[in-house]
């Protein structure tokens, strides 16, 4: 493989030979599937594979299909069609795919703003559409003779009408800029402390505190369309208990089996690409090491800039308190 040149402190992750010889055995193919599948990556075809999973053994489907674009993905690439036939190719993908959900299984079906008409049409047919969650990718230049596209859309489904959602579990902590208080002195519905004033709020479809991974993040890889951890874990922390399985049929470079498995479910991941599969084998080996998602702690997720901003204030405490070179990790946030 071609290695490219990376600027000192790029901490994107890649593959050594020796990692492809260590990973490469670790990967499954279509014949494995009798020998188990539970937390295994399998390298193929979605449309190949998904037929001898079990009938109902995922909790959560993930789908984050190629988009309607001309896009490379490694050594596959994908063309842009007309929206009638992208919707009926997505529907030849759901009628694949949606076995393996559970009755009370979720899916969340990542697209653009050009897909959107293609996923309802072809969703609304099979499943429940709860919502539209919709999320802001601040990244790109932009374009000179049209808006420049800083959005993503992620469909909210369920089989039924009985599904999993735990509330509790995704709130945003979010600053509070103009600090109520009830006539005792009290503050109202929001924590005074002393990084800060903020309040947990119950999550909307509107999420601007996501960030795109890039090249000084270690979650980063040369995936053209790499999803964030911190994305990842919000989708799965609301529609999943702990044990339960999480199914990435578009897995890339294995972010969905990454935070399945920091989070305490198990996963099953297909990628068509071998680079991509080998990246997600060595992520999940990483786990080990460190299981820290970037923007979640405390069991809540950080508002943008806000968790930053506390990291470096609870920093600073700590190295008076302790000295620059002795500094207690307990007292730093680590997410």
């Amino acid at each position: 493989m071609e290695t490219k040149a990376r600027a000192p402190r790029n901490r994107t992750l890649t593959l050594s030979e020796k990692d492809r010889e260590t990973l490469r055995p670790l990967l499954c193919g279509r014949d494995d599937v009798q020998r188990g599948y539970l937390d295994r990556t399998f390298l193929g075809d979605c449309q190949e594979i998904a037929p001898l999973l079990p009938k109902g053994f995922a909790d959560l489907l993930f789908v984050d299909p190629p988009y309607n674009l001309d896009k490379r993905f490694g050594d596959a690439k994908f063309s842009k069609r007309s929206v009638e036939d992208y919707t009926s190719w997505l529907g030849q993908i759901l009628e694949c795919l949606l076995p393996a959900l559970k009755p009370n299984g979720s899916m969340y079906l990542c697209g653009d703003w050009l897909t959107s008409a293609s996923i309802f049409m072809a969703v609304s047919e099979r499943m429940h559409v709860r919502n539209r969650i919709t999320w802001e990718r601040e990244k790109g230049r932009g374009a000179k003779a049209n808006w420049k596209n800083s959005s993503e859309d992620i469909w909210f489904c369920t089989a039924s009408h009985d599904y999993t959602f735990n509330v509790e579990a995704v709130k945003l902590r979010r600053r509070v800029i103009a600090p109520y208080r009830d006539d005792d002195g009290e503050p109202r519905d929001w924590k005074e402390t002393a990084d800060g004033n903020f309040r947990d709020t119950h999550p909307s479809n509107l999420w601007t505190d996501i960030t795109v991974p890039f090249w000084s993040m270690p979650e980063n890889t040369d995936h053209p369309t790499q999803k964030s951890e911190k994305l990842l874990a919000k989708l799965i922390l609301a529609s999943t208990n702990p044990g339960d399985v999480v199914f990435d049929p578009f897995l890339g470079s294995g972010t969905a089996s990454v935070v399945a498995r920091k989070l305490g479910r198990h996963y099953v991941g297909v990628e068509r690409v071998e680079e991509f599969a080998l990246l997600a084998e060595k992520r999940l080996s990483m786990c080990g090491e460190d299981a820290t998602i970037q923007g979640y702690a405390d069991r809540v997720f950080w508002e943008r800039n806000t968790f930053q901003a506390a990291n470096r204030r609870a920093r600073s405490e700590a190295i008076l308190k302790n000295g620059k070179q002795q500094i207690d990790a307990s007292a730093v946030f680590t997410a």
